[in-house]
This record gives structure tokens, sequence and C-alpha cells, in this order.
């Protein structure tokens, strides 16, 4: 058994949408292949994986430092004999053979494209969903049969007002959900909590309600939205500073009692620790979203999941950033609080499988084995054109 090839290729996902910090003009994602020489169904066996929205495809570090590593290595010392399939952790400890630890960056983006293409190899040489390899390998075979998930927009777009706004969330509650989230900072105060009322109205409650910064805010305006924000009782009031200002994080939480959520753009399991060390969360109400996708893959996932339990926090309290299908995997088969779903933008990386419908902002998962692109066409086949033989 082995690896026989790797491909990477680069997918355009522009859109004139922003949030309060960037816009998507220019955003790419890369996609990889990962090519086995295990036969399934008379084909090889192709595992496929993406980073999520937000940062750029890490397509020079994929071909000039972690492909080649990984196609230098011997094949046998990539291998988990026992079960007699790919080893991710032997295959993740390749990929990092001789980088410096901290500096995580893009390079956790990089090695958590290759990763997830790894496990969704793995769950379809095991010829299960990867939800259900993941249950069984580490939560004694218990699966959440649904997953909670809201939806995520509410962007600035050009000339979208407030009608606009509203026939967007109104689309979301007729598609199956219950819980929407829109963005604040790329406007003034006053105009963001107009755009708020107005969500709320469609939504019908404001804790149905969550709102990202997107890590626009100094201590004052995070502070100044607080004490606006806090008597609404939104479902969340997301990531208001820069990710790494620890300090700022704790200090708002004596201004803000409802809850908060961030981790999005924390990339290891030691950015956890730091977080929950020094970030002044709360485990009984704040919500964290480490995305896999970005963050060395579910190989260093695992590890903050453990960090998280040193710490007393539940798994329940992690609802992942990227929308993707990889999370809603992870959150079925580790026992997540939920996942960030993407109704209508970052096409065709977004939503699941298309035969599995949200109702009351849960939605089940298909039974195919992997990660399951397979039942989504439209991102199924901008995969398969990298899988084909050569």
């Amino acid at each position: 058994m082995r690896i026989v090839d790797l491909r990477e290729t680069v997918v355009p996902i522009k859109s004139d949408l922003r949030n309060a910090y960037i816009d998507f003009s220019q955003m790419t994602v890369s996609v990889v292949a990962v090519v086995t020489d295990v036969i399934r169904d008379g084909r090889p066996v192709v595992g496929y994986g993406f980073n999520s929205n937000g940062r750029y495809a890490p397509s020079g570090l994929l071909r000039e430092r972690f492909m080649p590593r990984l196609r230098d290595a011997e094949p046998q010392t990539l291998i988990d004999e026992e079960r007699e399939t790919l080893d991710p952790f032997r295959i993740w400890d390749c990929l990092m053979a001789n980088e410096k630890p901290g500096g995580h960056g893009e390079r956790s983006v990089a090695v958590g494209v290759l990763d997830m293409a790894v496990w969704d190899a793995v769950a379809k040489i095991a010829g299960l969903p990867l939800y259900r390899l993941l249950a069984d390998r580490y939560r004694g075979g218990e699966i959440d049969e649904k997953v909670f998930v809201y939806a995520a927009g509410g962007y600035y777009y050009p000339q979208k007002g407030l009608q606009g706004l509203r026939d967007e969330l109104r689309s979301y509650l007729d598609r199956g959900y219950q819980v929407c989230k829109i963005k604040i900072g790329g406007a003034s105060l006053a105009e963001d909590i107009e755009r708020i009322e107005a969500a709320i109205a469609v939504v019908g409650a404001a804790d149905r309600l969550a709102v990202d910064a997107n890590g626009r805010f100094d201590l004052d305006t995070a502070i100044a939205y607080a004490r606006a924000l806090e008597p609404y009782g939104l479902f969340w009031y997301e990531e208001a500073g820069d990710p790494l200002d620890y300090q700022l994080q704790a200090t708002l939480a004596q201004y803000y009692a409802p809850a908060m959520a961030t981790g999005e753009n924390l990339f290891s399991h030691q950015d956890a620790r730091n977080l929950l060390r020094y970030g002044g969360l709360r485990a009984d109400r704040d919500w964290l979203q480490f995305d896999c996708a970005l963050s060395y893959g579910l190989v260093e996932y695992l590890r903050t999941l453990e960090v998280l339990a040193a710490h007393g926090w539940s798994t329940r309290r992690c609802i992942p950033h990227g929308g993707h299908q990889l999370s809603l995997n992870i959150a079925s088969g580790l026992g997540l609080g939920g996942n960030e779903s993407y109704p209508d933008v970052f096409w065709p990386f977004n939503g699941f499988a298309e035969d599995c419908a949200v109702e009351n902002s849960y939605v089940g998962l298909p039974d195919a084995v992997g990660i399951g692109f397979e039942r989504k066409p439209e991102l199924y086949a901008v995969m398969q054109q990298l899988g084909k033989s050569r």
C-alpha cells in the first residue's frame, strides 16, 4: 500500500462580498488529490482536500515543500500496519519533518489541505464514512445522527441595503435554518445596529442571530459594540479583536456577559491553549471555532480537543469555522456542538451533500464512504478532474 501520486490545483472563489476586514475579490482555494494504489470498485482510491475560505491557496508551500517531502518518504513509513491503511499521524510527522515550532500561519493551511485528503482516503480504504470511522476510533462507535448548523452570511455587498439583507435571511429560513449570522464592523455602529435589528425582525428572536466582527476592533470599539449589543441577547458576538490579542478578549468578557465566539484564526493546539489560558473565555457559554482545514488538519485538531478537555471544556462548545464537509464529519463523529454553513457563498466549496436537507437548523450526513465529496456534484466535478488517471 502506498501513495502513488500527489496533485494540486488552484480554484478561484472570488466574489464582490466583504466583511469588516477583507474583500473576497482575489480569494483562491487549493485542491489536492492523494492517489493511492488501493483498488476499490475497479478504481484507485483517491482522497481529496481543500482549504477553507479566508486564506488564499497555499500552492507554493504545497508544491515546493510539503508535497515533495511526502513523495520522497519511504512508503512503509506512512503505513498503519495494524489497520493496514495509511497512517494520518505518520504522514503528518513526515510533512512536519525539519519544521521549526511556531510560525503557524499559512504553513498550517498547506498541511491541513493534505491532511484532509489523507483522511478522505483512509475512510475510503476502510469502506466507511469518515464520521463513522472517527466514532469507532475515538468515541466508542457513538455518532450524532444530525448536526446543528447555522447559516453564515450577511456580508457587506455593494448596493445591498437592509431589504437585501432581509431577503437573504428569509431565504435561509426557507431552507431550514433557524440560526443565522451576519457581519458587523464594516459600517458605523449605528448602521450595524440597524442591520442587526432588521435581521432580528426576520429570524424572529435575537438569540437566533450571531454577529461577527472578523477581528476588526480595537479594545475601545469592541467595548462600545459590547455595550450596544448586550441588551439584545444575541446567539454570540464573534471575534471582536485581533485573534492573538488575548488580553483584549479577556477584558471584553468583563463588559459582555452573553456568549462570545472566537478561534477561527488560531492554527495550532498551542494557540488554542493560550486562548483558554489568557483569553477570559467562559466554558459555560462561549464558543470555539478552530477550523481543522486551516490548522494542520484533523491530526492537530485531535490534539486541540485534548487541550480543551484538560482545561475543562466540552467538545460541545466547538462549532468550527469553514462550513465544509470535513468539519461536519468531525462534528458527528467526535460530538462537537455543530458546524458553520455557507448556503450561498464560496461555491462550490460551500454546503453539504445534496440529499441531506437542513431541517430546524440540523442536517444529517450521507452514507457515502470518505468525507462525502462525491455526493456534492459541483464540488466533485472539480475534484474528479484532478483525480483522473494520467
